[in-house]
């Protein structure tokens, strides 16, 4: 899938806008001579436009003889589009309330499971996820949490010998759930570093108005 950002901006062309629009409220696959007809475009407009929206991940296609027929005879397949599975989401700066409903989520069907507390099960649920993150960076080759840290909207940055977050992901939320977030947010990025294995850096909170409450200081 292409970059978000690029993804959101194709929709920006009137034309192909006119097309995506046509295509997910039909909800069905979509031929370009039926797009070409229904929209009065030229058919090769609404072929290459219906291709750069596939180039960035808003459509899928699919092969279907539109004839009901099969075997010789009964032609080529013909190209269809409809609305592909991925969800694009922009935020600047980054925002991952998708991550925290999540956690949150996990984090109270475990409680009701297991009896513990909710706070307790949403800590083990943040230090699993950022465990799991760590880990799987490593395994692509990942040997600083710098970057693995920048992928997920933190904006890491060095400062004095510590590493500090220019962002936090769940800003608003941190907002008017200091405490819990904070505390969520400091599991998260103490898992990913345990699953990047030996970094020398440990995550600590340290709050302030000019940077995401947890700070990576050398051990």
């Amino acid at each position: 899938m292409s970059d978000p950002i690029s993804s959101v901006a194709a929709l920006a062309e009137p034309t192909r806008r006119r097309l995506y629009e046509y295509v997910v409220t039909l909800r069905r696959p979509v031929g370009r001579d039926e797009a070409a007809a229904a929209l009065e475009l030229a058919r090769g407009t609404v072929a290459f436009h219906l291709d750069k929206l596939v180039e960035e991940g808003l459509l899928a296609t699919v092969h279907e003889r539109r004839s009901g027929r099969s075997g010789p005879g009964a032609g080529r397949p013909a190209k269809l589009y409809l609305r592909a599975d991925q969800q694009v989401e922009v935020s600047l700066p980054g925002r991952r309330y998708d991550l925290a409903g999540a956690l949150l989520a996990a984090a109270v069907e475990e409680s009701e499971s297991s009896g513990r507390p909710v706070r307790d099960s949403l800590a083990a649920c943040a230090r699993a996820t950022g465990l799991a993150i760590g880990a799987e960076a490593m395994a692509e080759g990942a040997t600083d949490v710098v970057p693995v840290l920048g992928a997920h909207g933190y904006e890491p940055y060095a400062d004095e010998g510590d590493i500090k977050l220019a962002n936090c992901p769940f800003h608003d939320l941190a907002q008017e759930h200091t405490e819990l977030v904070c505390a969520m947010n400091l599991d998260l990025v103490c898992g990913v570093l345990d699953g990047l294995g030996d970094d020398p850096l440990r995550a600590t909170l340290r709050p302030s108005q000019d940077h995401c409450c947890v700070v990576l200081t050398r051990a």
